[in-house]
């Protein structure tokens, strides 16, 4: 990432350090360019509504809600507006996790066999800490299951069963809800109460987070926010899911702004949990080569500008959020939204960017290839895939019984954007042991971030095309 120079960095800790200090008449001009950043973002993403905090060295800059929880009510958003977590719940389930730990009742080093034990036996090496870290290898059932039907504790973890580890425990780093949905499942065992309650009573209360709680569609709640989808252009209600998939462990909560900071004050003094626990939770896991993965306990572990970045993002039926917590420069950034097709991290990333230029991040530009045979070959994975003859065999971890349908979607998609120009590096990171590959090309007019990554064995395990730019 670019970085200023040593005088430039210096200036900006100085005035960053004076702004921090100035009174809040004087932090009014910042205030109205975030609020003028944030109407016209709404506006660009065409989203509902959406509720942003702003918290800079412990003081809230910024916390407003715009646009409309409800459209067919024509409510508004406003700071007190229940959204729908998604997986920014998973900081939430760590907690609960971590309160039993530190209660005795259960370890990361546990076996979930100890909680499960009629799994497979592949499942035998699997702890709680991989569960936490997404290194089990379990695969992510997101949508396989039926979310018209309701399940028990016990029936989620069977259906889990069924499926073969994605890859050896502890040998890769693989985003999967089922193993938060599990985790729950263990709170739940070992404390003998829903995880949920063990949340109220243990993190929302005494944290301040009064208006938190788990998901009800039978509850009357105040100002619960309705969720949107798009469908062929066209916004629509969110889909029905069943009762009990709505109260799982992966992201299944209502918070409000005002509940996520109070969340962001007892982030920062490292509240309800010893400093060991605050210590697991925010240090990257590590796979068995040794490589670390960014992704601790429930939190991703990034940087920008050179300093830690803490955040989550999530969606679920009808919602999307993003809370983001730029730790060397004391500031949090939440966004809520409620609906699948907005960007919160376009909202978080533009107004960081606004508070600090610095936190801004780097636009992509051609840096050198030293790989010309891995862009060539890329080239061709490209054009295989355009042509629809892309092979199994050349990828690792995909299902197999959903490569056919991937390998569909990626043809239709290039045949709609025309012939593809030259493949231009724009940026090469290693995440775990994988190789991760980011090029620019042009389609006549248009420019797209194609992405593969890279397994040591040379397999693809991620394959991506998007628009670049705005």
């Amino acid at each position: 990432m670019r970085l200023p120079s040593q005088s430039l960095a210096w200036v900006v800790v100085l005035l960053w350090g004076l702004f921090a200090a100035l009174p809040a008449a004087a932090q009014a001009p910042l205030r109205g360019r975030l609020d003028a950043f944030v109407r016209a973002e709404l506006a660009r993403q065409k989203v509902p509504g959406v509720a942003v905090g702003v918290v800079s060295h412990g003081k809230v800059v910024l916390a407003k809600g715009y646009g409309f929880a409800n459209l067919e009510h024509q409510v508004p958003v406003t700071p007190d507006t229940l959204f729908q977590s998604g997986s920014v719940g998973k900081q939430f389930t760590t907690m609960a996790v971590m309160l039993q730990v530190e209660a005795g009742k259960l370890s990361l080093a546990d076996k979930v066999t100890k909680f499960f034990p009629d799994a497979p036996a592949a499942w035998s090496d699997i702890t709680v800490r991989h569960l936490l870290t997404h290194t089990s290898g379990i695969a992510d059932l997101e949508g396989l299951f039926d979310y018209r039907k309701d399940y028990t504790d016990a029936e989620l973890a069977r259906f889990a069963y069924t499926f073969p580890l994605d890859f050896p425990v502890g040998t890769r780093w693989s985003y999967s809800n089922t193993g938060y949905v599990l985790l729950g499942i263990i709170v739940n065992r070992v404390t003998g109460t829903f995880y949920g309650d063990v949340l109220a009573e243990r993190v929302f209360k005494p944290a301040g987070m009064k208006t938190a709680r788990g998901i009800s569609e039978a509850d009357v709640i105040p100002h619960r926010a309705a969720g949107y989808r798009q469908v062929d252009g066209v916004v629509k209600n969110q889909e029905w899911v069943s009762p009990s998939l709505n109260t799982t462990a992966d992201g299944s909560l209502y918070f409000s702004l005002k509940d996520l900071l109070a969340w962001d004050a007892a982030v920062q003094r490292r509240a309800l949990l010893t400093p060991e626990s605050w210590q697991e939770i925010l240090t990257p896991g590590k796979l068995q080569s040794g490589a670390s993965v960014p992704y601790g306990f429930g939190w991703q572990i990034d940087e920008r500008g050179g300093k830690p970045l803490h955040h989550h993002g999530g969606q679920w039926q009808g919602f999307t959020t993003n809370f983001s917590r730029y730790v060397g420069d004391s500031l949090s950034i939440i966004v809520l939204a409620n609906a699948d097709f907005a960007q919160p991290g376009r909202f978080a990333d533009g107004l960081a960017a606004l508070v600090n230029p610095a936190l801004a991040e780097p636009p992509l530009a051609p840096i050198e290839d030293r790989e010309p045979q891995v862009t060539a070959r890329l080239k061709a994975l490209l054009e295989q895939a355009r042509s629809g003859t892309l092979s199994p065999a050349d990828f690792a971890y995909f299902k197999p019984s959903s490569f056919p349908e991937r390998a569909k979607r990626y043809q239709q998609t290039l045949a709609s954007l025309g012939p593809a120009g030259p493949l231009v590096l724009a940026q090469r990171r290693t995440v775990g042991d994988d190789r991760v590959y980011t090029y620019l090309v042009a389609f006549g007019p248009r420019t797209a971030r194609f992405t593969v990554a890279l397994a040591p064995d040379d397999r693809v395990t991620m394959l991506g095309l998007r628009p670049h730019g705005p």
